[in-house]
């Protein structure tokens, strides 16, 4: 990554030092995310009580899946929107012709939910694509027509009532291997496994499995905010949503502005982020929008205050912006958002690029938000320095103000 990155940014005349990995899009292209770093490189053990039985392997057939979708049985999260990594409609109807020439498509996993039903985590955009093309209704979707066949030439332009009765029978009656994890197994343990798939070539980011394994308010009130004029502005409108970094961003601060950075409990980060998303399902509509309107004014404050480096990495006389950071987006929006309007003004008029290039040079700070950031003295490291740093600014703005 570190090479891929170099080279990028060299083609780019963007060459900075120090080099930083960034995170990759579904298809590959390089983000202006950077990419957090485990403190140590382990293969994660699960450590909850788990019983392998617990996963059921079920070999059932497409018309039982569009059965399940009929019926309200599956969840697709239907607001999941990779936006660079929705399928296209060749790419979909490449899938119906394997399934058509009999060739295997991968397994689908799923969790499954106290009714029963299913929420699917990996196997979303395939099961669109068949549901598209036999019963389109099930998804609310427009009828797939067939496009970009490599085999199936003549079929080019077909949809499904095209088909004879035989082929129609074949795709209905085709098996596919679904990998369901019981219902009643812990969460940490489903999270735990889901990380592991990597079918697609690349992992499951945490936030694309927390979307999918928790459903609710705290779904759609992630992507709005994602969404927001102040958010992309704030972040140089160059946070790319397909592997849903920009909805954790938002988890993050959520997290920590329901959650105090000092009542944070030493444990598993992704937890912790998983059960702010239960807690915003939880919340009434006074304290959601007291958290919008904090997350906005937080947005705006630091755009005006960092300018083009709000949430980067920043060293003396920079000119070119390093990635975003999530730790240091977190660590610097959560301390705006606890500011009164007065004071975030007084920092509007200080110039705070300076203290904050040397806080860089402070070398626990710099891997407080690099290098294993759910650590607890790195969070509450963090913090707290990005508060001192703030109410430094504000006492000299305001000395600077009175003289």
């Amino acid at each position: 990554m570190f090479e891929r990155y170099q080279d990028a940014a060299a083609d780019a005349g963007e060459l900075e030092s120090p080099l930083f990995s960034v995170e990759v899009t579904t298809d590959g292209r390089l983000t202006d995310i950077e990419r957090e770093e485990a403190e140590d490189v382990v293969i994660e053990q699960i450590t909850s009580p788990f019983d392998p039985e617990h996963i059921d392997t079920r070999t059932t057939t497409v018309d039982l899946l569009l059965s399940r979708l009929r019926n309200e049985m599956i969840d697709l999260a239907p607001d999941f929107q990779r936006k660079a990594g929705i399928w296209t409609d060749g790419k979909q109807s490449r899938l119906i012709e394997s399934l058509l020439l009999r060739i295997p498509i991968p397994s689908f996993y799923a969790a499954e939910k106290k009714d029963g039903s299913w929420a699917i985590v990996d196997g979303i955009q395939r099961l669109t694509s068949i549901a598209r093309f036999v019963e389109p209704e099930a998804v609310g979707a427009d009828p797939l027509k067939l496009t970009g066949l490599e085999y199936l030439r003549n079929f080019e332009g077909t949809g499904f009532a095209n088909l004879s009765g035989k082929l129609q029978i074949r795709l209905r009656e085709t098996e596919v291997v679904v990998h369901v994890i019981r219902r009643g197994t812990p969460e940490p343990v489903m999270f735990n496994v889901f990380a592991r798939i990597n079918t697609g070539g690349e992992p499951l980011t945490r936030q694309e499995i927390r979307h999918a394994l928790i459903s609710g308010r705290a779904r759609t009130l992630l992507a709005e905010l994602a969404e927001t004029e102040e958010f992309r502005r704030a972040t140089g409108y160059s946070v790319v949503g397909d592997r849903m970094a920009d909805r954790e961003m938002v988890l993050r601060f959520l997290a920590f502005r329901m959650t105090s950075p000092h009542a944070y409990k030493p444990g598993d980060f992704d937890a912790f982020l998983a059960e702010a998303m239960h807690q915003v399902n939880r919340l009434d509509s006074a304290e959601e929008n007291r958290l919008r309107t904090e997350f906005l004014t937080a947005m705006l404050a630091a755009e005006e205050v960092f300018g083009p480096h709000a949430f980067r990495k920043y060293r003396r006389n920079q000119q070119r912006k390093s990635p975003i950071n999530k730790a240091l987006f977190e660590a610097v929006a959560v301390n705006l958002a606890s500011l009164g309007d007065d004071e975030r003004e007084v920092l509007r008029q200080t110039d705070v690029l300076d203290a904050f290039a040397e806080l860089m040079e402070d070398v626990e700070f710099e891997r407080a938000i690099s290098v294993g950031t759910g650590d607890t003295r790195k969070v509450r490291k963090r913090f707290d320095a990005v508060k001192e740093l703030l109410e430094t600014a504000l006492s000299e703005g305001r000395s600077g103000a009175g003289q």
